[in-house]
């Protein structure tokens, strides 16, 4: 199961009566990216040597999970292929600084 079709059959679950809003999935982006970025302030506070808490790479991995799957909530409830979204930029950005490197279409790799 891909991550799109997963999170749609989850959602029915989750919210039956289809009540989340686009502000709430913001919201929800934005936390999950706070706790993302706390995580990476505790590991930069063990790399550089000071006092405070320290946090693990697994506990980035499943933060980082997060802001993806909300991304992806997000995209399918304002109706973006998401997949399709990431490798315009991807390719526009690699475009627009001369690099080579590009994504393709996922049928065709």
């Amino acid at each position: 199961t891909t991550l799109g079709a997963a999170n749609k059959a989850r959602q029915r679950e989750w919210d039956p009566d289809d009540r989340i809003t686009l502000a709430y999935r913001g919201n929800e982006l934005a936390g999950e990216t706070g706790e993302a970025c706390n995580v990476i302030k505790k590991l930069e506070r063990e790399r550089i040597g000071i006092r405070g808490s320290r946090a693990t790479t697994e506990q980035l991995a499943e933060e980082l999970a997060d802001v993806v799957i909300c991304a992806d909530l997000i995209a399918m409830d304002a109706g973006i292929d998401l997949d399709e979204a990431v490798r315009r930029k991807f390719n526009a950005t690699s475009e627009k600084y001369g690099l080579k490197t590009r994504l393709t279409n996922g049928a065709h790799d």
